[in-house]
């Protein structure tokens, strides 16, 4: 981990002047104050850079190649941040591997720095809390992803140490993802129920985070910390809490479901009644003019140059839906499907609107329907929106929102059982389905869960965390999964909306040489390149020594 290269440039960040509009992120510092002159008017802006700038390696191409092409909800044959995942070959040299790791410390050292910083400042203790509390939210979240993705990671307490001595061992994972939730709890407790500022995380998006969090760790203490990964059942004492914990923001009225689906994925939908948590990414703004503070991935996905209106579509016609992913959509499942990915004869009024807007077919893209192109995350041009930038979709793209929280707690209802036909649980599973059109269903299973997370959140970077938490307790089965996915098969297809799915006889379906799913497949190697600056990355985890109790008392009212 470069860690001499993220420190520096984390007190320099507390600097920046950041020319965002009409938002939290124009808080700027007159000048650079530290210790007891740091009063309380200055604490918001040094919070501001980790909803953007402090998550952007993670973000860029990593965050949808991980989330979605690992679980093959997504796939890029010639795309280099995509194809190692989507074809379960990931080593150590995979290079998006760097940035996210980068990124999430990051993050943490960001988060540390600040929480000393706020520490020593002269603001009342109330209002250090919640910044603290905010500090504590992110480094949580960002610990949440390391446990999730590498296990084993170094967790930091004072930055200043690490910087110090950057070659240390890392912890284990039990008590990386204990670290996580000692943070979420306390920025559930400390956190304001409503958000001064549009887009900052308030006490409900720690509870949903700790809804997702308790959920996930209910299999992993119930297989005895990784000892027993097909032991088959869940932690009954965390499936309460997280049951618990998402009823929290259930039971806060403030948050709601979007009425229609499509447009959780418009701009002028940024920070809705139903996300809870969203990076923030500038409108306005360009590739020259804000890098790492942008959100670049329609560059990376949009199918053509007609969409983004310059030349900032890079390889986005080769990127799109597996047929896999195909099977997994209900025929009467349009709504979600539409706005997810582009598929012969859809139109969308939103993008290319001086020419009436786009339809994406045949017709007018020659050979681009042969695949599902992505359409989620893609939002036009300049011309179409003058928040939108050359790389900048100016969409602030979600990293929870209620309909996770809902799905979460019915996941939690169900707990180990086969089924379940309760009530609440069934109200809030179905409030995503018919929100989407589709019929309710009168009892669940884990089946039904599992298909209503992969559609709802497909390409939201959501559902390869989703198949590692089912892996905690039932290893074997979700290994049995992806080798079932028949990623080497690339079955050209024509995609007839709405809802018309059929094999193009006249293409080569071809095939790749892909990977096979095995149980090491659910812990990334560590980057290379931090390897050789630490190499006790490599070494035995060393148990790290905890300074606070849990809180206890977030459940009590």
């Amino acid at each position: 981990m470069k860690t001499k290269n993220i420190f520096l440039p984390i007190l320099l960040s507390m600097m920046t002047l950041l020319n965002a509009c009409d938002s939290f992120l124009d808080n700027e510092p007159s000048n650079y104050i530290v210790g007891s002159t740091l009063t309380e008017e200055n604490l918001p802006m040094l919070t501001s850079q980790l909803y953007n700038r402090a998550w952007s390696g993670f973000n860029s191409n990593f965050y949808f190649g991980l989330g979605d092409g690992m679980a093959y909800n997504l796939n890029a044959p010639y795309s280099d941040y995509i194809y190692p995942f989507s074809d379960l070959s990931v080593t150590s040299l995979t290079g998006p591997l760097v940035s996210a790791w980068g990124s999430l410390y990051e993050v943490v050292q960001h988060s540390t720095g600040i929480i000393k910083t706020v520490e020593a400042s002269s603001a009342p203790q109330a209002a250090k809390d919640k910044y603290i509390a905010e500090a504590r939210f992110m480094r949580g979240t960002a610990y949440w992803y390391l446990a999730s993705l590498w296990h084993n990671a170094i967790i930091v307490s004072d930055p200043e140490e690490l910087v110090a001595n950057p070659i240390v061992n890392t912890n284990p994972k039990k008590d990386v993802y204990e670290f996580a939730i000692r943070d979420l709890e306390f920025a559930a407790k400390y956190l304001p129920e409503t958000a001064g500022e549009t887009g900052r995380v308030t006490q409900y998006s720690a509870f949903g985070m700790l809804s997702r969090v308790y959920l996930d760790y209910s299999g992993f203490v119930a297989s005895n910390y990784g000892e027993n990964p097909n032991v088959g059942t869940r932690d009954a004492a965390y499936l309460d809490l997280a049951k618990k914990a998402a009823e929290k923001v259930i039971n806060n009225n403030a948050y709601k479901l979007m009425p229609n689906y499509d447009d959780l994925f418009k701009i002028e939908n940024n920070n809705n009644v139903e996300s809870l948590f969203a990076f923030q990414w500038v409108p306005g703004m360009n590739s020259s003019t804000g890098y790492g503070v942008i959100n670049s991935h329609q560059a990376y996905f949009a199918f053509g140059s007609i969409v983004t209106g310059d030349d900032a579509a890079w390889g986005g016609g080769g990127t799109g839906c597996p047929y896999d992913m195909i099977k997994e959509y209900e025929t009467s499942d349009v709504i979600r499907r539409k706005a997810t990915w582009m598929g012969n004869g859809d139109h969308y009024p939103e993008i290319n609107k001086a020419n009436g807007g786009l339809t994406y077919d045949e017709a007018t893209f020659s050979a681009a329907p042969r695949w599902l192109s992505v359409k989620k995350g893609i939002t036009g041009s300049n011309k179409d929106n003058p928040a939108i930038g050359r790389m900048n979709s100016a969409l602030d793209n979600y990293m929870l929102r209620l309909a996770e929280v809902y799905l979460n707690y019915a996941e939690a209802i169900l707990g180990n059982n086969t089924s379940t036909n309760d009530a609440t649980a069934l109200e809030y599973f179905n409030k995503v389905r018919t929100r989407a059109g589709m019929p309710a269903k009168t009892a669940i299973a884990y089946e039904d869960l599992r298909h209503e997370r992969r559609i709802e959140f497909c390409l939201e970077g959501r559902y390869w965390y989703e198949l590692v938490a089912r892996a905690y307790y039932k290893q074997q089965e979700v290994i049995n999964y992806l080798n079932a996915q028949n990623r080497g098969i690339v079955t050209p297809y024509l995609f007839d909306a709405p809802s018309n799915l059929r094999v193009d006889p006249d293409r080569d379906p071809g095939s790749r040489a892909v990977g096979t799913a095995t149980a090491a497949t659910f812990r990334l190697p560590y980057p290379e390149s931090e390897l050789i600056q630490n190499p006790k990355l490599g070494d035995t985890p060393v148990p790290y020594t905890f300074t606070e109790d849990r809180i206890t008392d977030l459940f009590n009212n």
